[in-house]
C-alpha cells in the first residue's frame, strides 16, 4: 500500500508510536503550498476560538478550498492572475450553489489569507476588496404595524413576548432565547451579544411592555 515502514511488532507501544508518526507526516501538507496555510489556520487560536457552529461552516469551506487550490504554490499569490482564478471560482460557486454561498466561500478564503499575511506566512492576499455578489433586499421581511396587530390578536399570549422582544430590540434569535428574567429590571433589558461579546441596554417604554408580558410576580417564578 506504500508509505514508510513501521517499527516494532503489531500492537506494541513502538508500533503505535511509529504509526502515529507516519500518519502525522502524511497528513501535514508540505510548506510552500496553500494547503499548508489552510492546515495552519485550522490549528490556530484564531480558528479554535470561534464558536463550534462557525468552525463547522469554515471546515466545510476549507475542505473545498483545499480540494480546488490546495496545491497552489504560495508564491503565486502575488501574481495578479491568481485573483482572477479566485474570482472565477467564486462565480462558479454562485452558479451552482447561489450567490450567498459564493460570498461566504470568498470571505472565508479572504479571512484565512489575511490571517496568514498578518503572520508573515504569505506576502500577498489577492482576495482583498472582493465585494459581494448577493444584494438581496429584506423589505419583504419587515413587520408592519398591521402585521404586528394581527399576530397579537390571533397568536397565543405566551408568544407575544417573543415577538415584541424581537421587534423592539432587534437582537439575534439566539441571544433572545438565552435571555433570563434577571436581565430585566422593570425598566431596562441588559444583555450580552453572543456574536460580538458587547453588552447592550434597551429602555422599555409602555408601548413595548404591555401588561400581558410583564414579569410574573408569583413566588414560584424562575429567574431564568
Amino acid at each position: 500500500m506504500g508509505g514508510p515502514p513501521l517499527r516494532g511488532e503489531y500492537g506494541s507501544p513502538e508500533f503505535h508510536a511509529s504509526y502515529n508518526e507516519a500518519v502525522a507526516r502524511r497528513i501535514a501538507p508540505p510548506d510552500g503550498l496553500l494547503a499548508w496555510v489552510l492546515n495552519a489556520y485550522e490549528k490556530s487560536e484564531e480558528f479554535l476560538g470561534r464558536k463550534p457552529s462557525t468552525q463547522r461552516g469554515y471546515k466545510a469551506l476549507i475542505k473545498r478550498i483545499a480540494k480546488d487550490f490546495g496545491d497552489l504554490p504560495l508564491k503565486l499569490l502575488s501574481d495578479r492572475r491568481t485573483r482572477g482564478e479566485f474570482l472565477d471560482w467564486r462565480d462558479h460557486i454562485a452558479q451552482t450553489s447561489g450567490r450567498r454561498q459564493a460570498d461566504y466561500a470568498w470571505s472565508v478564503l479572504a479571512l484565512i489569507l489575511a490571517w496568514a499575511l498578518n503572520r508573515g506566512k504569505i506576502v500577498a492576499n489577492p482576495c482583498t476588496n472582493g465585494g459581494r455578489l448577493y444584494k438581496g433586499s429584506r423589505r419583504d421581511r419587515i413587520w408592519t404595524p398591521a402585521d404586528e396587530a394581527t399576530f397579537l390578536k390571533g397568536a397565543p399570549a405566551h408568544l407575544h413576548l417573543a415577538l415584541l422582544l424581537a421587534l423592539w430590540t432587534g437582537q439575534r434569535q439566539g441571544d433572545l432565547l438565552r435571555l433570563p428574567w434577571s436581565a430585566y429590571d422593570g425598566k431596562c433589558i441588559r444583555l450580552r451579544q453572543g456574536k460580538t461579546g458587547e453588552y447592550v441596554m434597551f429602555r422599555l417604554v409602555r408601548r413595548s411592555r404591555p401588561r400581558s408580558i410583564r414579569r410574573p410576580r408569583t413566588s414560584g417564578a424562575r429567574s431564568s
